[in-house]
């Protein structure tokens, strides 16, 4: 009798039915996966039945700060910290890392779209990019694909020149170190810029394709370092590192809570959606939230201070409803203005050209529906945590390019090319495609080996903002990315695309036959196939957002008109509140973003320490 367990474990985690896949039975690895799940959940906080009308903090989103936060408060054993997430545990079929990208379709998932645009996400479903965030203990670590880049150092150099003292490389370094517990031995002995030891998990994927080598083959092929890209330099190209252990996904929650879920002084609520920011408009004085919890409104305060951690979206969004944002516009949606900051502006992102693809003749490409059928594969998984089933959403590598002096190993990257070796299962569903474009040029490749490149803007000129749709906090915000409206973004593109071409000419990547598929995009056949013009308008037909939203509560010195937080990320002109997460940044860092969040939320916590009279 033919089994169905992967649909019963994809259910576990809400994912659909026509999302999910069957597979021969396997039954003493289901039970594996089973208990392993069950093991998890217990190792995770309680959701606590009954919580104190008082705290010493209150932190709001148990994401890829707030956790970190939440564990280095209650290391203080005399404050009692309040914990409050609004979506549910996290298990373990959710950290199968190459199921990643389905859960996007699933309940942990916030499901935003942009606005719809006649400038960009033209391809899409109702013009409209899906913009996904996580809703579980864990936040976005929980939905991201585990890649662990830090960034440049003039990233945080940048920072400081621009006002913002404390967070230059050499001070920020001293956190990056303390997070991680890096397994890869080559990069762990270098002690100047690695670190072992930390709450976070770093380590490579324990299976690689033939296709991510001849990927790194092709880059030195034409001349390209392969650095460790968390060291000294960070130009070339580069396996992964990942916020993995044993195998399988390591989010901050399974990071820095499991081991201090028995603290008696962390308390966590789960299915929790704090709506407003409690503040005296007297003395401009946050004093609590609100929240719901089984749909009843509760109240809880604090003694020292909130903590906003909800990320690039939700955090600006919370402000806004509790009357700290942009005055007229909070006014036009009636909501008392209690200060008036430029909160959802300066939104980033890291888009990409998306689906840029490449068949093979031959096999070394890995497809994901094929993985699955194959019972071996999933054993080997459940049993081991070991083969392809262990690549994070199908990616395994990167190249990173200063545009300006391509070989030059100290560049300050303005251009990724991140590295595909086993495609989404289901493009148009990822990408949110709409028929037409899919059928016309996709579906004759849906069944081929092949990988894909996705050229990737580091150093976005555009930016957008967040604004509120109404002043129902369980509402989504409006969400304008504003992608492409400095045309040196679409400059970076085209010179991803040529560099790509570059690449499968490599002798590496054209042993495997690797040839770029040259179906004209609906929506481009206006222009010359391959030219420039070509692929800016294939941009705006098939951005891709690689998840990286930052910026919407900027960091800046508070004489600085665009400052939402101070450099001790102190919201400007309300005592006891501040924002910790990926929307302090003031430029967003030349990385996957989560290790950045993860140092913010390091630092962040000795800063409130230090604000409070306690020893770091």
């Amino acid at each position: 009798m033919k089994g169905t367990v992967l649909i019963i474990l994809l259910s576990i985690c809400h994912i659909p039915i026509s999302y999910q896949l069957t597979f021969p039975p396997l039954i003493q690895g289901a039970l594996d996966v089973l208990f392993e799940g069950v093991e998890q959940v217990s190792d995770e906080p309680i959701d606590q039945p009954k919580i104190l009308n008082e705290y010493d903090f209150i932190v709001v989103g148990a994401g890829s700060a707030g956790n970190v936060v939440a564990n280095r408060l209650t290391e203080v054993p005399e404050w009692k910290v309040l914990l409050i997430e609004a979506g549910q545990e996290e298990n373990f079929i959710m950290d199968v890392p190459l199921i990643a990208n389905m859960l996007q379709f699933s309940d942990v998932n916030w499901n935003y779209k942009t606005v719809p645009s006649d400038k960009y996400c033209l391809a899409m479903e109702n013009r409209q990019c899906n913009f996904p965030r996580g809703k579980v203990m864990g936040g976005s670590s929980v939905l991201n694909y585990m890649i662990f880049t830090r960034g440049h150092r003039k990233d945080f150099d940048n920072w400081a020149n621009l006002g913002n003292t404390g967070w230059d490389y050499q001070s920020v370094l001293k956190y990056f170190k303390k997070l991680e517990d890096v397994q890869i031995p080559r990069y762990a002995s270098d002690t100047v810029y690695r670190s072992t030891g930390g709450y976070q998990t770093v380590s490579e994927p324990p299976f690689r394709s033939k296709a991510a080598e001849a990927f790194l083959n092709a880059g030195i092929e034409l001349g390209y370092p392969t650095p460790d890209n968390n060291g000294r330099y960070t130009v070339g190209f580069s396996y992964h590192q990942t916020t993995m252990r044993n195998g399988t996904r390591c989010s901050t929650s399974r990071s820095y809570l499991h081991p201090i879920r028995n603290r008696p002084n962390l308390h966590v609520i789960k299915h929790s959606m704090v709506t407003k920011i409690l503040i005296n408009p007297a003395t401009k004085t946050a004093y609590g939230v609100e929240f719901y919890r089984n749909n009843n409104k509760h109240q809880v305060t604090v003694k020292k201070e909130v903590i906003v951690s909800a990320g690039a979206i939700n955090s600006p969004q919370l402000l806004m409803l509790s009357g700290i944002g942009p005055r007229k516009h909070l006014e036009e949606k009636g909501i008392e203005v209690h200060q008036d900051l430029p909160v959802g502006e300066n939104l980033m992102d890291h888009v990409a050209l998306g689906a840029l693809s490449f068949t093979m003749n031959e096999s070394v490409a890995l497809r994901v529906r094929q993985l699955f059928m194959d019972s071996n594969h999933f054993d080997e998984f459940l049993n081991y945590h070991r083969g392809p089933l262990a690549i994070p959403g199908g990616t395994e590598g990167l190249a990173l390019f200063d545009l300006q002096d391509l070989k030059n190993p100290d560049g300050h990257p303005d251009l990724e090319l991140l590295f595909v070796g086993a495609p989404e299962p289901s493009l148009k569903k990822n990408f949110g495609l709409t028929d037409a474009v899919y059928d016309q040029v996709f579906k004759s490749i849906e069944d081929k080996n092949g990988i894909m490149l996705f050229p990737m803007i580091m150093r976005p000129y555009s930016k957008g903002r967040i604004l509120l749709s109404d002043n129902d906090p369980f509402h989504h915000p409006l969400i304008y990315p504003n992608y492409f409206a400095d045309e040196r973004d679409l400059d970076v593109l085209v010179k991803g695309i040529r560099i790509s071409q570059q690449i499968i000419e490599t002798n590496a990547m054209k042993r495997y036959g690797t040839a770029m598929l040259k179906t004209p995009l609906p929506g481009c056949v206006n222009y010359k196939f391959d030219s420039d013009d070509y692929w800016k308008c294939y941009a705006r037909n098939l951005p891709f957002t690689i998840y990286h939203y930052s910026g919407t509560c900027k960091m800046a010195p508070v004489t600085d008109p665009t400052c939402v937080v101070d450099p001790r990320l102190r919201v400007k002109g309300i005592k006891n509140l501040r924002v910790v997460d990926g929307s302090i940044m003031p430029e967003i860092t030349c990385a996957h973003v989560n290790a950045p969040i993860i140092m913010i939320g390091e630092k962040a916590s000795d800063l409130i320490k230090e604000d409070w009279n306690m020893k770091t």
